[in-house]
């Protein structure tokens, strides 16, 4: 075979394996350092969850304040207005009652005040001369943006946790917080259809499972670039 004769290196199709296979890894690379993520936040929500509970206002200087357990008082919050957001617990369909509360340095927090199922049709009174304070155990929790399919409320009912558009309706002025406490304690302890809960940390952890698959991805990409050189390179010599 002469110099001139010899195969082609297929430098087009390297350059795109290449390409590809350094996205493959990227995105495996990637979806691990997620897993990682993933599961300091489970490790820090179960920390947080076994710690005695904090003053409010301590609990929100914490760098990372959430899941922490907290004392919150706030004045008449057992028959604050409220708004309701379409829940289901435990397989049983019904509402959860969503209250403003002031707290120091002039911003409002959301209170989850407990679950009501949709069999109980009367609710807590509203009186908005009530000052009397009302202290409860509660759970910090950042309040998750509803997504686009989210239909918008209606009649004073929610269907997404959308802490703006409830503190609008509650009529709170100036700055909301990103953090909503749900009672552990009843706000309202002579009404027993209130059911206080937190909702339990919706974590889901397929990252390593995600990660294995685009590395497999990659090792496929280079065992089909190696048999196809190896076939073109076969190709080549043969026809020569």
């Amino acid at each position: 075979m002469t110099a001139a004769a010899r195969p082609r290196f297929p430098v087009v199709l390297t350059v795109l394996a290449v390409l590809l296979l350094g996205v493959l890894l990227a995105l495996g690379t990637w979806q691990v350092q997620r897993m990682q993520w993933k599961e300091g936040l489970m490790d820090g929500a179960e920390a947080a969850a076994g710690q005695p509970p904090l003053p409010l206002a301590e609990a929100l200087k914490l760098e990372n304040p959430e899941f922490r357990r907290v004392l919150l008082t706030c004045r008449g919050l057992s028959a604050a207005p409220y708004v309701e957001l379409q829940s289901i617990e435990h397989s049983d369909a019904g509402v959860r009652l969503v209250s403003a509360c002031a707290v120091e340095g002039g911003r409002t927090l959301l209170v989850d005040r407990g679950f009501v199922s949709a069999e109980i049709s009367s609710r807590p009174p509203v009186k908005a001369d009530d000052t009397m304070p009302v202290v409860i155990t509660g759970v910090l929790r950042r309040a998750p943006a509803p997504s686009a399919l989210t239909p918008p409320p209606a009649e004073g009912r929610f269907y997404g946790r959308d802490a703006e558009a409830m503190a609008r309706v509650l009529k709170v002025e100036g700055p909301i917080s990103p953090f909503t406490v749900f009672a552990l304690t009843s706000t309202n302890p002579d009404w027993v259809a209130l059911k206080p809960s937190a909702p339990p940390a919706a974590f889901t952890n397929n990252h390593l499972g995600y990660a294995l698959t685009w590395f497999g991805l990659a090792a496929a990409l280079i065992a089909f670039y190696v048999v196809l050189l190896r076939r073109r390179m076969t190709r080549k010599d043969t026809e020569t």
